[in-house]
């Protein structure tokens, strides 16, 4: 398993939202983290910036990879995640 890092950011939204939501995106970012292959399908590289997102519902996890490390770097609503 890749060692996790979530930014000050990453950790503000995950306590803002509600209980149950967040603890299913750090489940879906662990189940990343432990076998990258079983979130192909909900995982997108970006345009325009480095790293990639993680979809979650109508929700968006905005991660970069460094070998050993994942960074969560953002966490928020599809429709203001990419502003």
């Amino acid at each position: 398993m890749r060692e996790l890092r979530y930014t000050k950011s990453a950790i503000r939204s995950l306590r803002k939202m509600p209980a149950n939501t967040a603890t299913l995106i750090i489940s879906k970012i662990e189940a990343y983290a432990k076998e990258p292959e079983t979130q192909n399908n909900n995982l997108k590289m970006l345009k325009g910036r480095q790293g990639f997102r993680l979809r979650v519902g109508s929700w968006r996890v905005i991660m970069d990879d460094d070998g050993n490390v994942l960074a969560v770097l953002n966490i928020g609503h599809r429709s203001s995640i990419y502003e």
